[in-house]
């Protein structure tokens, strides 16, 4: 297995973690906080076949149900949570945010969703994990250390010119009393700047959404050099946005991994296509 390919030499960057034979990656400051459980998949660990392998979450992408079902059950027990609790997103490049009840346990696992396009998750409740799919768009998790609430969310270039991290701020905010400058968060692994190549018409949007200055960390010339395209820094795009938000530069973490620089370690889209299997982002709230 070939070693990660990093975007930096940051000293607190993602952690692997092996437990149960189960790989995945995590952020050092949300382990600090002590209050949360949290996890970013890889490819590793699982018992899915074939493009799929081995770690896919993904009911829909035509792979067998039981494997799925046993690489949530290794998930969860590497994880030390419940796989009865956890509640699944329906993404469908929105900014809409549920939150999370009793009656949602097990939903997207176990049980039916009875609910669609919903990007984003909020709880408050010890044991409950949220879960939410990526392959290539952005995962951000929030935690709330003063509250004890969560928020997990998928942010693609969609979710990211509509301000999802604002939106799931603005949502805890009301749900919990969360006060922004008390969050920590982090922008998890996703397609780098490098990699991730638009046209103009999405360069366009992200001009539309944000200031002249914002736009010069976020949108660059095409390393194709082909008419018509741009490079997009969506790991940039969201850390502007949760610091606007009022989240201090200091408690917001980014990634340094690049979903399509590790396809042999993690699914991309732009690597793949469709012939792949979905990560996961897993955040939960420590049973007191």
């Amino acid at each position: 297995m070939n070693q990660w390919i990093r975007k930096t030499d940051a000293a607190d960057h993602m952690r692997e973690v092996t437990k149960s034979g189960v790989t995945y990656l995590t952020f050092p400051v949300l382990d600090a906080t002590g209050i949360v459980t949290h996890a970013f998949s890889t490819r590793m660990g699982g018992v899915s076949e074939g493009w799929y392998s081995t770690m896919n979450f993904s009911f829909t992408r035509g792979d067998n149900r039981e494997h799925v079902l046993e690489n949530y059950s290794r998930m969860a027990a590497a994880l030390g949570v419940d796989r009865e609790k956890m509640v699944l997103t329906w993404q469908t490049h929105t900014t809409n945010i549920r939150v999370v009840s009793a009656d949602d346990l097990g939903k997207g696992v176990v049980k039916d969703r009875d609910y669609r396009d919903i990007d984003g998750l909020l709880t408050n409740m010890p044991g409950v994990t949220l879960v939410t799919f990526f392959a290539d768009c952005v995962p951000l998790y929030f935690v709330d250390p003063k509250h004890h609430a969560i928020g997990l969310a998928h942010s693609g270039w969609r979710g990211t010119v509509n301000r999802m991290g604002e939106k799931m701020i603005h949502a805890m905010k009301q749900e919990y009393g969360t006060v922004p400058e008390d969050l920590i968060c982090c922008v998890g692994p996703s397609i780098c700047s490098d990699c991730y190549e638009v046209g103009e018409d999405v360069a366009d949007n992200f001009r539309d959404a944000f200031s002249k200055e914002d736009c010069e960390h976020i949108v660059f010339p095409s390393k194709s050099g082909v008419i018509g395209k741009r490079q997009l820094d969506l790991w940039e795009a969201n850390r502007r946005i949760l610091m606007e938000a009022g989240v201090p530069s200091k408690n917001i973490s980014v990634t340094d991994i690049c979903t399509k620089c590790n396809p042999d370690k993690l699914f991309s889209h732009r690597a793949m296509g469709e012939k792949r299997g979905n990560l996961c982002a897993f955040l939960a709230l420590k049973e007191r």
